[in-house]
């Protein structure tokens, strides 16, 4: 039962807001499936990553429209995303490498895209 229950829980979310988040305050970001309620979502982290959860917190972002097809038209999927705040001493290592090596990829882009003009005086 359990196994099903955290197929529920889609992915972790890795953004620059979300490692700040977690630096700063040691909270981490999902999305998960709407149905869940926040006892459950502690339960499932808890249970899953062997952790102590302080708080979660959740919210569902408006939807974004999709682009029109004629297939498909409407919008995405909703989806409720979730803060979940630990104890400072632990972490989900798993999650805070992922989100380190995407952010210093990301940095990486960022510095190869803003080079300087090299100026050709003589």
């Amino acid at each position: 039962m359990e196994n099903l229950m955290i197929d529920l829980i889609k992915y972790p979310v890795i953004n620059f807001k979300s490692y700040r988040a977690l630096v700063l305050n040691n909270q981490y970001m999902f999305h998960v499936d709407l149905r869940l309620t926040k006892p459950q979502i502690k339960k499932l982290i808890e249970q899953y990553f062997d952790i102590n959860v302080i708080s979660v917190n959740t919210h569902r972002p408006p939807r974004k429209k999709r682009l029109y097809i004629q297939t498909s038209p409407g919008y995405k999927k909703r989806y409720k995303r979730v803060i979940i705040t630990l104890q400072k001493d632990q972490e989900i290592p798993y999650i805070k490498s992922l989100m380190a090596s995407n952010l210093a990829a990301a940095m990486q882009r960022v510095q190869n895209t803003q080079t300087p003009p090299t100026s050709n005086e003589s």
